[in-house]
This record gives C-alpha cells, structure tokens and sequence, in this order.
C-alpha cells in the first residue's frame, strides 16, 4: 500500500512539473503557401499568421471526434504519407484506433500513465483535450507542413496541457515549454516586452526546428522526445554511459531524473487515450472553438487600452488573441507589429483608426512616474526598485538620459512603464516578481556564506585535528561541537566545501 500511495505522489508531481534531411522549417507565410490554391481567392496580396489559421479551420473536417482533434488521422497504414506505427500488445482492449505516426508501446510504464489520466487524473484529461479544439489544429498543421508526425501534438499535450500561458518552476514557458535561450535559438524573439514561445504558431514553427534537430542527432522519436526533456547534452551522455540508443533499457538505468525517465511514457499514454477517446470513456470532450481572428498593423508602442476602446473590444480579449505581448502596449523596439484582433474588427480599424495610427502611440501622459529621493541615485537604481530587468526600457521612456547609468538629480521625476491606475503586481508583471525555488534559493545562500566565510575566516595551515562528519550533522553544528568558527571551518575545509554541502564520512580540519 505505502508502495502504491508512493507511486502515485510521484506521478501527481511529474504531471505538474512539466510543468525535438536539416532542410529549414518554413516561416508562416511559406506554411500557408502549402495550402491548395483556393488559399489565392483570400483577400490580400501577402500570406499572414491569419490565413494559417483560416485554413486550418477549413479543413478541420478531417480531424476525427473520436480522437483529439489534430492528432495522425491513418486511415491506409502502408499508404500514409509518413511511416506508421502499429500498436502491439493491447489488442484485448479493442481500441478504434491502433496506428499512430511516432512510435508507441503498450508496457508497464506506459499504463499506469494510462490508469493515472483514466483515474485521478482524468479531469486533467478533459482539461486538455477541451483546449486542444483550439489550439491542436494548429499545432499540428505547422508539425504537418513541415513533414513531422503529428501526433507529436501529445508531446505539447504533455509539456503544457496547450495553454499558451504555461509556465514551469524551471522558466519554461509557453505550449512547447521552451527555455530562453533554447527559445531564441530557434528564432522566438524573448524579452521585456514580448515572449514569443507563447504565441501558438511562431513556437510550434520553433518546435518543428527543434524536434528536426533532435530526430537527426539520435535517430528515434523516444531519444528526440527524451532529449526534448532532458537536453541533447545530458542524452548524448545517457547513450554513451549505456551504450546503447534504446530508450527502455537507458531509462532502466540511474542516470536520468524520474521526470525524463516518466517523460516518454507519458507521452505515450496521452496519445493511446486521445485516439481511443470512445474506448476510454471520453465521449463527450467539451472542446474549445478553434482559434480565429484577423490581423491589423499598428505602431510599435502602441497602447492596447486605446485600441480595445476604439475597437469596441474588452482589453483582456485583445490580450488572449496575442499572448506573447507581455505588457499593455506593442514592443516599441518594432516599428510597425501585426496585432490579431476578433474577427470583424479589421473593418471597424480600417474605418475608424488605419488613417491615425501614430494616435495610438502610448503618451508620456498615461505612464506613472517616480520621483527620485535619493541623492546619487541612477536610472538602473530606479530598474532595480522596481524589477525593472530590462534596464533599456527606462532609457527608452526616459530619452533625456543616454545610459541606465545616468545619474538622476534628486527630485527628478522618473516615468515607468506601468500604467496609470494600473497596479505594479498585476498579473502582467508576475515575471518580475517571479520567486526561485527553494533549492535555488538555498544554493544562493550557500555560496554567499562562502564568499563572507573567506572574507573574514582564518584558515588552519597545518591542521593536526579532524573532525569525522556523521549522519545529521551541519556546518553549524559541527562549529557548535567542536567550537571553531564556522568562517574558519570553512575556509580550512574549502576544497570539500565549495564544490558540496557537507556528507556523513567526511574529514574536516578543525585544529
């Protein structure tokens, strides 16, 4: 039983800590060419984000209600238009689906994901599957398009649940859970004002480069999803540790965290359900409409609040339509940005607002402003008070400074770019007050009573006393024990101690 209970603790963790030829992936507009010719007759000389979704939603009728909505749809195996995979060993459950375009097995580790979403985490399942008639069509006409399988949409499934807002303790944000860095090297812009892994279709265009990448370096869909996890890095050492490219005998080794190990099971467990939703009990899925919306071309700066009243539109809906927009006004760094907007406000903008565009430009008089009480305060001070990382956005309200390290004449008044009435811990600014874990937090005072211990401690030269560390013990209560200071215990134990916290076998100097 305690077995059982413990199971199923790790399993409830794993799902909310989740919480890959090298021909270029397409940009949308090469995308959206792929579509039959009657994508021509759509008004507008130029391709658009827009038309990707108009055509997926056209031909959204090939997607089955017996599956999730996007996932492989292989009616000839042999004739499909990707290599299939057939589903052995769970013919005894009679599903309606047994062909998917990754590989996927039927073990021990696969169904207790299986017992897990069918069971305890069967609303987690709904949940899912709900948002996935909105945004899964998507996702999987980019993986489509660009000749991967589509049922990889279960690893976004899998990552995010396809919530454009996702976000894990480890930053990873967005429907494919990307990293930063991992983000901008797949050509996501990331910064203060916008957060391009959360838009659904730049990030699943950046997914297809990446999950290529992955797929060419290991050669299977479980290393490329692993790695996807993991990092290529810490697979590569996985293989060459085990020697062996078999995901199920690496995994029975020690070296991969139980996330990963549970990582590609999972993924395996969502999609034998999404294809089988009848076979599993999921008949009625509450799927969400399909996302749809037309574009606009507005100033880079451009306040949204002004846009949404003149567009007769609630703020909040302007800002569901474009997700990657972290603030209440369009990245000044773009000259011009295109803004999806609900279908039917491309008229009234064209009607009432195209002509006076510059208008929308967000003014000096709609930002709060700080007045300085320092004497020998600087534009970056101001950015640290306020979690103001990005100390470029100050020198951007503030043009009369040439430098976040310009001085600022006490009582000097400093413009911020919060909005008026709008306060600073709203869910827009949750980035800036984003807390790290505790073991981060702990290795951070770690290190820092390190650098004080080596500041004022005096190190033993030639010990001729050892202390043996036992089960239990800290640094401060071996200093308790055996009364030197825990600066000197530290900087005489350096070698062991700058590397590790102490263990139990360890010999410390101490006289």
């Amino acid at each position: 039983m305690r077995k059982n209970g413990l199971l199923l603790l790790v399993l409830g963790q794993l799902l909310f800590s989740c919480i890959s030829t090298e021909k270029d992936v397409p940009s949308p507009k090469e995308i959206t060419e792929s579509f039959s010719t009657e994508d021509e007759n759509l008004d507008g000389a130029d391709f658009s984000e827009e038309k990707i979704i108009a055509r997926t939603a056209k031909h959204g009728a090939e997607f089955s209600s017996d599956q999730i909505v996007g996932s492989a749809v292989i009616e000839h195996p042999a004739s499909h238009e990707i290599k299939t995979y057939f589903l052995y060993g769970a013919e005894h459950l009679n599903l309606e689906n047994n062909y998917f375009d990754i590989p996927v097995v039927y073990n021990a580790a696969v169904k207790k994901w299986i017992k897990y979403f069918t069971g305890r985490g069967r609303g987690f399942f709904q949940r899912y599957s709900g948002r996935a008639g909105r945004y899964a069509p998507i996702l999987s006409k980019v993986l489509k398009d660009n000749g991967l399988p589509q049922d990889l949409i279960f690893l976004a499934m899998a990552e995010s649940g396809f919530q454009t807002k996702a976000k894990s303790w480890a930053k990873a944000v967005g429907p494919w859970q990307f990293m930063p860095y991992t983000g901008r090297r797949y050509g996501l812009e990331v910064n203060w004002y916008v957060d391009e892994r959360r838009d659904p279709i730049k990030s699943s265009i950046a997914a297809s480069k990446y999950l290529k990448k992955l797929y060419k370096q290991f050669g299977s869909w479980e290393l490329a999803a692993a790695s996807y996890n993991a990092g290529e890095g810490k697979m590569g050492r996985a293989i060459r540790r085990y020697r062996t490219k078999n995901f199920w005998k690496i995994r029975r080794g020690r070296y991969l965290k139980p996330e990963t190990k549970n990582y590609v099971p999972k993924i395996m467990a969502l999609a034998i359900i999404g294809k089988n939703l009848k076979s599993f009990g999921f008949e009625e899925i509450d799927w969400h409409e399909p996302l749809d919306f037309q574009e606009i071309q507005v100033p880079g700066g451009a306040d949204l609040f002004k846009i949404a009243k003149d567009l007769n539109v609630e703020f909040d809906d302007l800002h569901y339509l474009n997700p990657e927009i972290q603030r209440w006004f369009t990245p000044p760094t773009h000259e011009t940005y295109t803004l999806r907007v609900p279908v039917g406000k491309r008229e009234t903008w064209a009607a009432c607002c195209s002509a006076k565009k510059e208008e929308y430009i967000a003014s000096q008089e709609v930002f709060q402003k700080y007045r300085v009480r320092g004497r020998k305060t600087r534009l970056d001070d101001v950015a640290r008070k306020f979690k103001i990382k990005d100390k470029k956005v100050l020198t951007w309200l503030n043009d009369n400074y040439k430098s976040h390290r310009s001085r600022v004449p006490r009582g000097t008044y400093v413009t911020l770019p919060f909005r008026i009435g709008q306060s600073k811990k709203d869910n827009m600014y949750a980035d800036l007050y984003d807390k790290p874990r505790k073991s981060v937090i702990r290795k951070r005072k770690y290190r820092n009573r390190i650098r004080v211990a080596k500041r004022r401690g005096k190190k033993i030269s030639n010990p001729s006393q050892f202390y043996t560390v036992k089960r239990g013990d800290s640094l401060w209560s071996v200093s308790r024990k055996t009364g030197v200071s825990l600066d000197t215990l530290i900087v005489s134990n350096l070698k062991i101690i700058k590397k590790r916290q102490i263990r139990a076998g360890d010999r410390l100097v101490i006289r």
